[in-house]
């Protein structure tokens, strides 16, 4: 039962001062920094309470009431512009009861007979950020976040590299015209998406950042300062509106919004137009059974008054308008108890908390585990094995854990480990982290064949025919359990013969191409070792300035200890930064990472790195490659650039000097244009090197 209200205006007056402090942090968290705090189950009891409050006390309405805020601030990086209308949101029910209130409040307000129709359009509620596009003369020429209503985030250029978002109207558009709607990430290109990032993060030999859901990935991906990676994200848009119109399509929601498909922009497919309430519910329940399968979140079915005289005569009270409401979906919540708390060790190292539950259903869904994420989170549920918790499956899809029942009884708190549970190294976050990850390195057999497979990949060593399935035999057999075992493979020849897909002559390529690294570039030896913060680029840097991979581990554990000349060395890289010395002083300072160190240049003897340079019309200045090159491969054309005193770099800025085209080459190619930097194709650039010869 929801708590009684306060009975003296004291005691009101200053439950709605704790409440306006709540949800004004809520709506930070969740419309400017992308970053909610609680579920939309929680956040909407907040305002519901705030509300009850204020009609029992009308009195005591702060000025700076939720009931009259929309949204949060613009974020401080992107330009602020005022709304030519002001983008609103909606009023919530929970019930079908309160849609019939909501219906009877129309009806009192227009003084309509009890017998006569009110036509409403009912369409999915879209989980994702609220965006309005003005075209004037039919073409785009603004698009703005919703921020707080009134003035929202400048976001033209990263709306126009949406595909979904025409550049332009038809003829038979209106001369003024703003599209709004709501642009989202479906769920299958989130989850593409954060694997991408976690791919480039691992290959950068940094930690990526993930995104929590669609919605959250949508708004990051949509606040980029640089279009470019916009437009390297699946965003896509669906348009329920429109703000300032000098001529309007229509007479009625449906007729408008029809007319809006008819322009190039999608509507939502479940979108209903005019009928009765009972039309407007049983759409609701239709998508409500579907929403799991649909392709993208939705938090509610949204209803509007379909004639538009009655919109307008309806007005707005607040932050709302009468005419509109969203009927929101019930969080899918269920009790049951917490049987033990694993830790799993990521490919990365990182060591995440899992909790085993006694089984329960959950949204039609069985649930056993559930995510605890980091050990902060464990603290602010205080969950120990044996509490009774409250599972929800956010956004319908992750289990997690959304309060603790029992967390005053008088029990021990669960002690996150300090040490890796699968290899027994040592377990720590980095300043400024909360995650705590295994400093195993190749040693722990939970990250051993994802670093295995990095060390054999073509951005490191390199080695033909040692793919993942080849490393998996190889690890199941106990044949490697380390990189310096690849290069003790040929006492398993005969072995390996005899087994089923190899033959001696696929057995003797694959120990060629091994003994063939024996000599390896000592940059990409250093990339291979998946050391965090240590990318391709970045081993180069450190090969360069260092020669040998001796001293830079001489150097690397003289500055650890602080040796003042030794972190001077490193400061003088460009790039190489405190984050990148403390990675390499942490990696070299686990003993287990020493062995396998020692051990595989035991195996191997990259000679001393050496970058020959010739003066270029490209020295000391900084290139790009984008698109596909056709006559060479990105690889080859880096190591021309950097033969020519070049800074290769893969992304577009002010700092760059030249962008090399090749074919299909997308948004660097336009970022290059708007910034004014030279642009050559592959032939130019062949040319460019053939001169410096």
């Amino acid at each position: 039962m929801p708590a009684a209200l306060p009975t003296t205006d004291e005691a009101a007056a200053a439950e709605l001062a704790s409440l306006a402090g709540q949800i004004a942090r809520h709506n930070r968290l969740y419309h400017t920094d992308d970053a909610p705090e609680i579920s939309d189950a929680d956040y909407d009891a907040l305002t519901r309470r705030n509300a009850a409050i204020e009609a029992a006390f009308p009195h005591l309405v702060r000025t700076d009431s939720p009931s009259v805020q929309v949204g949060a601030a613009p974020a401080a990086h992107l330009a602020k512009v005022a709304h030519a209308r002001p983008m609103f949101s909606l009023d919530n029910a929970f019930s079908d009861e309160e849609v019939a209130d909501f219906l009877g409040r129309v009806r009192r307000y227009l003084k309509l007979a009890e017998d006569e129709a009110v036509a409403l359009t009912a369409e999915p509620k879209i989980d994702g950020l609220s965006c309005s596009i003005r075209y004037e003369k039919r073409s785009l020429v603004r698009a703005l976040t919703r921020g707080d209503g009134q003035i929202g985030e400048d976001v033209t250029a990263n709306v126009r590299t949406i595909a979904d978002v025409p550049d332009a109207l038809p003829e038979n558009a209106p001369d003024v015209f703003e599209v709004r709607g709501e642009i989202y990430m479906a769920k299958d290109d989130f989850t593409a998406l954060n694997a991408r990032l976690l791919a480039e993060g691992e290959a950068a030999g940094k930690e990526a950042r993930q995104f929590a859901n669609p919605r959250n990935a949508a708004a990051g991906s949509l606040r980029q300062k640089d279009a470019a990676v916009t437009a390297s994200r699946p965003l896509k848009f669906f348009a329920w509106g429109w703000g300032e119109a000098s001529a309007l399509p229509g007479d009625t929601q449906s007729a408008v919004i029809a007319a809006i498909r008819n322009w190039g922009f999608p509507v939502a497919s479940l979108f209903r137009p005019g009928g009765t309430i009972e039309d407007a519910l049983a759409t609701y329940k239709t998508i409500e059974t579907e929403r799991a399968d649909l392709p993208f979140d939705i938090d509610g079915v949204v209803y509007k008054v379909d004639r538009l005289d009655w919109q307008q005569r309806l007005g707005f009270v607040g932050r709302a308008p009468r005419w509109g409401l969203a009927h929101k979906f019930p969080a899918q919540q269920a009790q049951t108890t917490l049987l033990d708390i694993d830790i799993q060790v990521g490919r990365t190292g990182k060591l995440t908390p899992v909790a085993k539950l006694q089984p329960v259903t959950v949204g039609g869904v069985v649930v056993r585990n559930a995510t605890l994420h980091n050990a902060d989170e464990i603290a602010r549920l205080g969950v120990r094995p044996g509490d009774r918790i409250v599972l929800q499956r956010a956004g319908d899809v992750i289990p997690q854990i959304v309060e603790n029942l029992t967390r005053d009884e008088d029990r021990p708190a669960w002690v996150f480990p300090d040490h890796c549970p699968i290899c027994q190294s040592e377990a720590v976050a980095e300043e400024g982290e909360v995650d705590v990850r295994c400093t195993g390195g190749l040693i722990c057999p939970a990250q051993r064949f994802e670093r295995l497979r990095h060390f054999v990949s073509r951005g490191a060593l390199d080695i033909d025919g040692l793919g993942g399935k080849t490393l998996d035999e190889f690890l199941e057999l106990g044949w490697i359990a380390e990189p310096a075992d690849i290069f003790r493979l040929a006492p398993h020849r005969e072995e390996l013969i005899g087994r089923e897909g190899w033959q001696a002559k696929s057995v003797d390529a694959l120990l060629a191409a091994i003994e063939a690294k024996r000599a390896p570039d000592a940059a990409r030896l250093l990339f291979g070792l998946g050391i965090r913060h240590v990318g391709q680029t970045t081993s180069r840097d450190l090969m360069k300035m260092f020669g040998t991979l001796p001293l830079l581990r001489e150097t690397a554990e003289a500055a650890r200890g602080g040796d003042a000349e030794a972190i001077e060395r490193f400061a003088l890289i460009e790039g190489v930064g405190p984050v990148v010395l403390e990675a390499l002083g942490d990696f070299f300072h686990e003993p287990h990472n020493r062995q396998v160190w020692d051990d595989l240049l035991a195996e191997v003897t990259p000679p001393p790195f050496v970058v020959e340079t010739r003066a270029s019309p490209v020295t000391g200045k900084t290139v790009v490659f984008t698109g596909t090159l056709e006559t060479m491969s990105r690889d080859e054309a880096k190591a021309q650039a950097e033969a020519l005193g070049a800074r290769v770099s893969g992304s577009v800025s002010a700092k760059t000097s030249l962008v090399v085209a090749g074919a299909s080459a997308g948004s660097k190619l336009k970022k290059a244009a708007e910034l004014g930097i030279e642009v050559i194709d592959e032939a130019g650039w062949a040319a460019l090197v053939a001169a410096a010869q």
